[in-house]
């Protein structure tokens, strides 16, 4: 029907050509990177591939959409397994809190950790989690970005009802303190705001329904998260989607003001009558695809860019601490940490790490290994770009992380060559435009969301995807924007 260029192998440009071949339009993916998956991405550690980006599979009703209505079955092309444990939660003083798929069991552990009037919250604060996430996935998630006058329309009585009873003017720290005394509880659900690289502290409190996302299934990938990228570029190639590696683009060609192509870094042009860029919208804006373009998105100021992050990718052997395959271990003081980062672009002393061991938890694989592979994070802001400005250090975080690991009881036997490190800088080189954000724009604020680019650009042809885009971050968000701009450009060339 017509040729579509989808700039970007990350899991939104994967959807859009998926769906784009199925309805018959010729589509080329390009991507520089040598594999598909953008920020989903393995790194080799003496050997072994560490999944170095998204670590946790949810919303499987998306994929088993997109995959349908391709023709082809999710469990046919994914080895999924369904976690038990959610995640372990470590304090320094000792104290440990598991999360459980069971919901129960879940309130059980609660209520021996922190008493049965946080128990009780737990039970609350699943309802509204619940409620939040049946009003707004239909209208907002799964559909066109609406203005907040449309998703008022879009809700119903019944949706305004749970929004109304969630109070998204609060911020999610606020609201948590409505269900829990204990302050490590308000740390442990605190946490969803940064999966969409936020504060809690400022962060609405509709981010709650990340909770249900959970409860309703967290599954494992056998044989790692990159899995998921190769299943989606089997189904885009199925259709007879096209791809090239190794693909630099370098300028969005405009005409008339509308997207009639691309030209690589090695010169050579190529037409198309739409153009999906998978990428980060900010690096439109700034004129990284050529100033033609630059008017197509708003841009993001670095104070409004989300977290990023430095992570170690181990392959080394441990001791003590008991680890699942989630694990959080928090730091001492969670409003320092947020301030730091989003204030003084700076990393607290005692920064909350994330630690994924990718050996542990029911996909591991069978064979014994004589080390673990494994992922650590520590947020960090955006300022991978402004290196000149930069005032914490990176040696003192690194100790600092380690020590609360060794705190909370888990020890490294490690040795040169069994690391790689990644920092915002080096995030900032690998996905241009970003600063090293990791999400797109911060959600700070109730109407952050009505903030982030709609899969239309405001260059006729040039459509978004993309985890900088709506309907937000996260593998299967992202899977859903590039429905969606498959779908807008789809019924605006039809």
């Amino acid at each position: 029907m017509s040729r579509v260029i989808v700039v970007g192998a990350g899991m939104g440009g994967l959807a859009a050509a998926t769906d784009l071949a199925r309805l018959g339009h010729t589509v080329t993916v390009l991507e520089r990177a040598a594999a598909p998956g953008g920020k989903m991405r393995a790194l080799d550690v003496q050997g072994a591939a560490i999944d170095a980006g998204p670590t946790v599979f949810t919303m499987r009703w998306v994929f088993e959409s997109l995959f349908r209505d391709a023709g082809l079955r999710l469990d046919d092309e994914l080895d999924l397994v369904s976690a038990d444990i959610l995640a372990r939660h470590a304090w320094s003083d000792g104290s440990r809190l598991d999360l459980h798929a069971d919901r129960n069991a879940s309130e059980r552990a609660i209520r021996e950790f922190a008493g049965a009037r946080d128990a009780a919250g737990y039970r609350d604060f699943c309802k509204r989690s619940a409620e939040l996430h049946s009003a707004l996935r239909d209208p907002f998630m799964s559909a066109q970005r609406p203005g907040p006058l449309q998703l008022v329309a879009r809700l119903g009585p019944g949706g305004l009802a749970a929004m109304w009873r969630t109070t998204p003017w609060t911020t999610l720290w606020r609201s948590l303190a409505e269900n829990f005394d204990d302050a490590r509880m308000r740390q442990l659900f605190g946490r969803y705001a940064t999966y969409v690289g936020s504060s809690p502290f400022a962060a609405p409190a509709t981010l709650m329904l990340i909770a249900h996302v959970e409860q309703d299934g967290v599954c494992l990938v056998r044989g790692g998260m990159a899995r998921i990228a190769m299943a989606l570029e089997r189904a885009a190639r199925s259709g007879g989607a096209h791809f090239r590696y190794g693909a630099h683009v370098a300028k969005i060609k405009i005409r008339d003001g509308r997207a009639i192509g691309v030209e690589l870094a090695d010169g050579e042009s190529l037409a198309a009558e739409a153009i999906v860029f998978n990428g980060d919208a900010n690096a439109l804006h700034t004129g990284l695809l050529g100033e033609s373009v630059t008017r197509a998105v708003p841009g993001t100021r670095v104070a409004e860019r989300s977290l990023s992050a430095i992570t170690w990718c181990v392959n080394a052997r441990t001791r003590g601490f008991p680890l699942e395959h989630h694990n959080v271990f928090f730091g001492d003081d969670y409003a320092a940490e947020f301030a730091a980062i989003f204030g003084a672009r700076e990393i607290a002393h005692s920064p909350t790490v994330y630690l994924c061991a990718q050996d542990r938890g029911k996909a591991a694989d069978t064979v014994t290994r004589a080390r673990e592979r494994m992922l650590l994070l520590v947020n960090a802001p955006a300022d991978g770009d402004q290196l000149a400005s930069r005032r914490w250090d990176f040696e003192r975080v690194e100790r600092h992380a380690f020590e609360l690991l060794s705190r909370c009881g888990l020890e490294f036997e490690r040795s040169d060559g069994d690391c790689r490190i990644t920092r915002p800088e080096d995030f900032d080189a690998a996905f241009p435009g970003t600063g090293g954000a990791l999400y797109g724009r911060a959600n700070h604020g109730a109407f952050t969301s009505f903030a982030r680019p709609a899969s239309r650009s405001k260059i006729g042809g040039l459509y978004l995807a993309g985890g900088s885009v709506h309907p937000g971050p996260g593998i299967p968000m992202a899977t859903l924007s590039g429905r969606l701009a498959a779908a807008r450009l789809h019924a605006d060339l039809g």
